[in-house]
Parts: C-alpha cells; sequence; structure tokens
C-alpha cells in the first residue's frame, strides 16, 4: 500500500517521539513491502516562531493533501506561563481539529500485566481492564463564544443536534464491534448541554437494540473509571469532560506515555499519543515513544494493515516484558533505556520477525 503521511512533530518532546514513530512506519514499510511517503508541516509554538501562526495555512494544506497525520505535541513554558498570551501553541490543535473537521476522538484504555504494579490503583481492579473513550472534539467551551477582561471571563459551552448526533453514532458503532455496552457521560441534572446529549442518545438507543446502553454523570464517572475500570467497555462524552477523563486513564496504563489516540471526521484522519510536549524533558532521551509508536499503529489499522498494527503492538509489549523501557515505567534496578533505544529495540524486533 502507498500512503502520503503528513507529519506533524510539534514541539517539546515531540520531534523526538516521532522520530522513533516514524522508524517504526519506515521498519513496517520495509518488511511488508508498502511504501509511505512523509510531508513534514510546523504546528504550534514553533509555527508560532516560524511565521506567527501555529497552525499556518500552509500545514493545513500538507494535512489536506495527505492520506494520513501523524501527529505528537504542542506547548511551550513561554506560553504557560503567560495568562496574557494571543496567541498559543494549543490555538493550533483546536484549529486543526475545526478545520479537519475531527469531531471524533478515539482513546482506547487497556492494561499491560507487566505494568500493573507502575499504577497508583490495585492490580485487582486493573487486570483485565480494556475500553475505549469516545471524546467529541469539536463543540463544546473549546469552541464556544469566549470573553475575558480584568473581571470577568466566561466559556460557552454549546451543541447542536447534529454535532450530538454524529459522535453518538460513532460510539454506538464502536460499542456494536466490541462488547455492546455503551456509557453516556454528563452532567445532565445541572447543565442544559448535557440534558440535550441524554435526550438524544435516549432517541438513538432504540437504533441499537442490541446494546446495553447506561447513563452516568461525569462526577461519578471519575471515581467508577478508576474503581471499577473493568465496568466500561465504551464511553461517550463531550469535549471537556473527554479531555480530562482521558488523561484520568493514565492512571489505569500507568503512564500517559502509553496511550495513543485517533481522530476521526470530515477530512484526513489524524493520530496522537495522549501525552502532551512535557517541554521540561526536551532533548533529554527521557520521553516514552510508545504512545507516538502505538498510534503509528492505530494509523495503518484504520487502512485495513492489521497485520502490520498487530506486529507494531507484538513489538510494543516485548519490549515491556524485556524491560526495555524509558525511567518512567522502567522496574527499579533495571538497565536505564532512553527514547532512541527503545525505539531502536523494537525497529529490530519488527526488521527479524
Amino acid at each position: 500500500m502507498n500512503l502520503k503521511i503528513a507529519i506533524l512533530a510539534g514541539d517539546g518532546i515531540g520531534p523526538e517521539v516521532m522520530k522513533q514513530g516514524v522508524a517504526v512506519l519506515d521498519a513496517i514499510a520495509r518488511k511488508c513491502n508498502h511504501q509511505f511517503e512523509y510531508s513534514e508541516a510546523l504546528v504550534g509554538a514553533c509555527a508560532i516562531d516560524a511565521c506567527g501562526d501555529p497552525y499556518p495555512e500552509s500545514t493545513h494544506n500538507v494535512c489536506m493533501e495527505a492520506d494520513a497525520v501523524l501527529f505528537a505535541a504542542v506547548g511551550d513554558l513561554r506560553y504557560d506561563n503567560d495568562p496574557t498570551a494571543k496567541i498559543r501553541p494549543e490555538t493550533g490543535l483546536l484549529a486543526m481539529r475545526k478545520k479537519l473537521g475531527l469531531f471524533a476522538n478515539v482513546r482506547p484504555v487497556a492494561t499491560f500485566d507487566c505494568l500493573l504494579h507502575k499504577s497508583p490503583l490495585k492490580e485487582e481492579l486493573l487486570r483485565g481492564a480494556d475500553f475505549v473513550v469516545i471524546r467529541e472534539l469539536t463543540g463544546g467551551m473549546y469552541f464556544g463564544q469566549k470573553h475575558q477582561d480584568n473581571d470577568m471571563a466566561y466559556d460557552t459551552n454549546i451543541y447542536t443536534r447534529p454535532e450530538i448526533e454524529r459522535i453518538l453514532r460513532v460510539a454506538f458503532d464502536m460499542a456494536m464491534q466490541r462488547k455492546r455496552h455503551l456509557t453516556v457521560v454528563d452532567k445532565a441534572n445541572v447543565l442544559a448541554s448535557s440534558r440535550l446529549w441524554r435526550q438524544i442518545a435516549k432517541e438513538m438507543e432504540p437504533q441499537y437494540p442490541d446494546v446495553t446502553t447506561d447513563y452516568m454523570f461525569i462526577d461519578n464517572a471519575s471515581m467508577r473509571v478508576l474503581t471499577e475500570p473493568r465496568f466500561f467497555d465504551v464511553i461517550v462524552t463531550e469535549n471537556t469532560f473527554g479531555d480530562i477523563l482521558t488523561d484520568e486513564t493514565s492512571c489505569i496504563t500507568g503512564s500517559m506515555g502509553l496511550q495513543p489516540s485517533s481522530s476521526l471526521g470530515e477530512h484526513t484522519p489524524l493520530f496522537e499519543p495522549v501525552h502532551g510536549s512535557w517541554p521540561q524533558a526536551a532533548g533529554q532521551n527521557l520521553a516514552n515513544p510508545l504512545a507516538e509508536i502505538l498510534s503509528a499503529a492505530m494509523l495503518l489499522e484504520h487502512f485495513g494493515l492489521s497485520r502490520e498494527g498487530a506486529l507494531i503492538r507484538e513489538a510494543v509489549n516485548a519490549s515491556l516484558d524485556a524491560n526495555v523501557r524509558t525511567p518512567e515505567i522502567q522496574t527499579d534496578g533495571a538497565p536505564h533505556y532512553g527514547t532512541q533505544e527503545v525505539g531502536q529495540w523494537i525497529v529490530d524486533y519488527i526488521e527479524k520477525a
């Protein structure tokens, strides 16, 4: 298969983990006789530095012309520490989602048996946890009308019926492919927008009679994701709740460096790790590349290359079992491996498979 892939490394540790993601894709291409053509583009703080725009039109054109986007992370301490900044790296990420129409963020959450001890949660709660969070990505407070002055600020949480219906359809369809259990997470006891979500979900339930659908307030869901993670199969929720909930799930995997995701919608699909740019670690060969590498696996699987995706997952699992791990998930007394060493080990595994 020939694929054109836009490469958006972004800021902080982004370029380091992206280098390993591309190296793994190249290993798959050699192993399985595929051709992947890469086009690099700027996003985030590096794009602001280069042209004053965190998601310039030239980058958007590269994304639109590609079959898929492999993205890493945006964010810079210069902007994190300046609440008055008029333009921010994260604005570029929001613009990319909006302009590409990426309304459905798919974040799988699963445990690795050899890393259960790295979670702050009890192993008996975690073992066998395997669910997916579907987060609406282009609506809600992140995109609603905003205002800020010295005395008042607000963000409006607006959702329309078409926006809610399309993300719920993704979630119901995903549940049909898995264990046929969907949990709709909202705050319908307080928020009007959540009550519309719940109303529409209940209207759609009869279209999916084989799916068991339940409803949960976000505060309860935040607790039960950590105390009963095996209860869940597919979770669907709005933008802000989904952002917070999926970061919380890193307590299940043991590290945000292990969580990939995909963002799907109207135009080019995008694949990215859940973690941020961690600017304090940039250039130190400390960042875990596995989420980026697993995002590359999701990219391949999106295009029907299930065998290739499975080989990447096999290599990742083998690296963890062999204690080839970056410091945040390494066992006490085991050898130190950095970003490059972990990536190279996985490349070598694929080439020898």
